[in-house]
C-alpha cells in the first residue's frame, strides 16, 4: 500500500471527498480509491477493502453515513455495493 494510503490517509480522504461533495450527496468508494491510487485499476483496486474498513470505522464513529439504495444502513448489516455520505458539511 502506498504511504498516502495508510488507514489514517484513507480515512482523511473519505471524509474530505464526502465533505466536498456535500451533505445531501454521496460518493462511491471507488472514487476514494482512484483519488488515492490513480486511474490505473491495478493501483486503485487493492484499496477497496481498506477503504471499506475505514468507511465502517468512520460510520461507527458518526463521521459519515454508509448508504445502500439511498438509505443509511447499520455497518453490521453491510454487504455488497454501498455509497458514502458526510454526516454534515464540515467545510
Amino acid at each position: 500500500m502506498k504511504p498516502f494510503a495508510d488507514p489514517a490517509g484513507i480515512a482523511a480522504a473519505i471524509v474530505d471527498l464526502a465533505a466536498a461533495r456535500g451533505a445531501d450527496k454521496t460518493i462511491c468508494p471507488s472514487e476514494v480509491a482512484r483519488h488515492l491510487g490513480g486511474q490505473d485499476e491495478a493501483a486503485w483496486r487493492p484499496l477497496m477493502d481498506p477503504i471499506r474498513e475505514q468507511a465502517i470505522k468512520l460510520a461507527d464513529e458518526g463521521a459519515i453515513l454508509i448508504k445502500q439504495g439511498g438509505t443509511p444502513v447499520d455497518t453490521k448489516d453491510l454487504s455488497g455495493i454501498y455509497r458514502i455520505a458526510i454526516v454534515k458539511d464540515t467545510r
